[in-house]
């Protein structure tokens, strides 16, 4: 198989080949480059200048219309007027921090709090989500009196330093710390479904093991639900349950990280791991949930927050300001009003079906799964050895943007099709897409 690719190294553009493209687009590499310096990351062969969005679409300078079926900050869909209101009319009258006292916060975390279990009824709010990660590492280490961690192989949970330790997939060089633990993320195209469960727990109770082993105390384990940087993975409802347990069992805390499959992307639930039947001890959000306005919050169970407070403090100049909460609040009205958790589950089935009879001639797409409009498309090098194809992944997924269509690409071997559009994207969009897939396939092969 192919090395392991780090996050930044995926569908990235070579910032020093600007051959075929537009002055302007030309102008604009190189002031990035003098600006940014040399790691900064931009998406494509040929980079996107983008001037506007609007629903599921993103239109460039030079007029070309883009569907969007990658990006899930703006959950809602681009530039979503009730969203863009309540932003414009908060920002028009009051915006400060939270040592003040305004109501429309917690009339926000009511409602929040309101979707998850009843044993997860306090939050903190942040601006990021890698600030709720980092809290939660905190409020781990304070509460069990651990340092250990437990993540899957190729996980990704943000770029604080502390975050950054327990995200594999990140672009650091620097070696992970011995009290950071991976195991295997639950790979349903190449296990048994009826093992990925218990071996999942398996693998945690091992990893725990070891670390006392090595006089390491077990801090907790966090995983993104739907295992969107280890390829995708959502798996059977329920199989998470075992690890869970194994968690407890251990006295460390199950942290549940939301800002990829939460705020009803998996369709089936509100929130990822909803679909497994779990109570989290606490829930990590982020950018998703203001439709892109920076904010983030930890849901949190009650005790475990009193005994944090207990032994220290934690405070966010602008986490949970009045903007944001304008932005949250707008974002559960759209969820609701427009029925976004039930389009993406019927949608994303919808999707689903029809990407694997588009690809049911040529031989490079291996498995189609998801949840809801969060979908991976594992392309590989034949059906029978199911090694994974990065070369034919990334000539895809630049054959889609030749076609006006944005998908990403995730996985430690980056082979998987990402896609995962804003929730507005409907049966009509992912007709487009499909049209524009199967010309990709066929080009590609």
């Amino acid at each position: 198989m192919e090395a392991t690719k780090k996050i930044l190294e995926l569908n990235a553009f070579d910032m020093n080949t600007a051959e075929g493209l537009s002055a302007e687009v030309t102008s604009l590499v190189k002031r990035r480059k003098e600006t940014f310096g040399p790691a900064s990351m931009l998406f494509y062969e040929r980079p996107l200048n983008l001037v506007r969005g609007e629903g599921v679409w993103l239109h460039d300078a030079d007029g070309t219309r883009y569907l969007d079926a990658y990006n899930n900050v703006p959950s809602v869909g681009h530039c979503h007027p009730r969203v863009v209101e309540a932003v414009s009319h908060q920002f028009g009258a009051l915006n400060t921090h939270t040592r003040y006292l305004y109501s429309n916060i917690y009339t926000y975390a009511e409602r929040l709090l309101g979707t998850m279990p009843g044993a997860v009824s306090n939050i903190v709010f942040t601006c990021t989500g890698s600030e709720s990660a980092d809290f939660a590492l905190r409020v781990a280490r304070a509460v069990t009196g651990g340092t250990g961690f437990i993540v899957t192989d190729n996980a990704y949970h943000g770029n604080t330093s502390a975050v950054t330790e327990i995200s594999p997939s990140s672009a650091s060089a620097e070696p992970r710390p011995p009290y950071v633990r991976v195991v295997a993320a639950p790979d349903t195209y190449r296990e048994k479904i009826e093992k990925v469960g218990p071996r999942l727990a398996n693998d945690v109770r091992a990893a725990i093991a070891k670390m006392a082993a090595d006089g390491i105390r077990f801090a907790g384990f966090i995983a993104d639900s739907i295992f969107s940087s280890d390829g995708v993975f959502p798996g059977e409802p329920g199989f998470l349950q075992e690890t869970l347990e194994a968690v407890h069992e251990a006295g460390g805390l199950y942290i549940a990280d939301e800002v990829q499959p939460g705020f009803g992307r998996t369709g089936e639930k509100m929130w990822g791991f909803d679909r497994h039947g779990l109570v989290p001890d606490m829930v990590v959000m982020g950018k998703p949930m203001g439709n892109g306005f920076p904010m983030g919050g930890v849901a949190i169970k009650p005790d475990l927050l009193k005994a944090f407070g207990a032994k220290s403090g934690y405070f966010n100049t602008f986490g949970g300001n009045p903007v944001a909460a304008a932005a949250g609040l707008a974002v559960l009205d759209v969820l609701e009003g427009e029925g976004l958790q039930q389009n993406s589950l019927e949608t994303g089935a919808y999707l689903r079906t029809e990407i694997r009879i588009a690809g049911a001639d040529g031989g490079c797409v291996g498995d189609v799964r998801g949840s809801g409009l969060y979908i991976g498309v594992d392309i590989v090098k034949d059906r029978q050895s199911r090694e994974p194809d990065r070369g034919m992944a990334e000539t895809i997924v630049n054959g889609m943007r030749d076609r006006n269509i944005l998908i990403g690409i995730a996985g430690g071997h980056g082979n998987v099709l990402k896609i995962r559009p804003p929730l507005c994207f409907t049966r009509e969009h992912a007709d487009i897409f499909i049209e524009g897939l199967k010309g990709a396939l066929a080009d590609a092969s």
